[in-house]
């Protein structure tokens, strides 16, 4: 089963079990799965795009915790994390940093990059090897370090 296919079936779980919530979230979650098929004018979203769109929710989630801390609303900030919650279950598990790091060295060593110079080709190689399975400010960071060590 595909991740749209579950989303699609939870959000019809939820709504037969009357949790607005859940059914709310969901059905956000679909109208964005939903423009992605009209962007790309294709039946059924790849789950890699799936995860996508689910990641720049999650991400907007977290930002918007983030202000709703800052300007004391503590209500709005436990809502978004009640969703980041929800949303986060799509998610496939994040990677570990040890098996990232390896992950990163073996791209460094494969590429011969040996300078800051070249992020931007270790990051694209590492970012497709994990196929999403880390958060891409973490990679960044990581490879940044190992880089600065060469």
């Amino acid at each position: 089963m595909s991740l749209e296919e579950k989303i699609n079936q939870d959000y019809v779980t939820a709504m037969k079990a009357r949790d607005s919530f859940v059914s709310s979230v969901l059905s956000f979650l679909r109208a964005q799965i939903k423009n992605v098929k009209v962007d790309k004018r294709i039946e059924q979203v790849p789950d890699e795009d799936v995860i996508g769109v689910i990641k720049k929710q999650v991400k907007q989630r977290q930002d918007s915790i983030t202000q709703f801390n800052a300007g004391a609303r503590k209500d709005l900030a436990e809502k978004e994390e009640k969703e980041l919650v929800i949303l986060k279950n799509y998610l496939p598990p994040e990677m570990s940093v040890e098996k990232l790091k390896a992950v990163i060295e073996e791209v460094v060593t494969a590429s011969g990059a040996s300078s800051i110079k070249d992020m931007g080709r270790v990051m694209k190689d590492v970012l497709g090897r994990i196929a999403g399975g880390a958060d891409n400010q973490m990679v960044g960071a990581l490879v940044k370090e190992r880089l600065s060590k060469s």
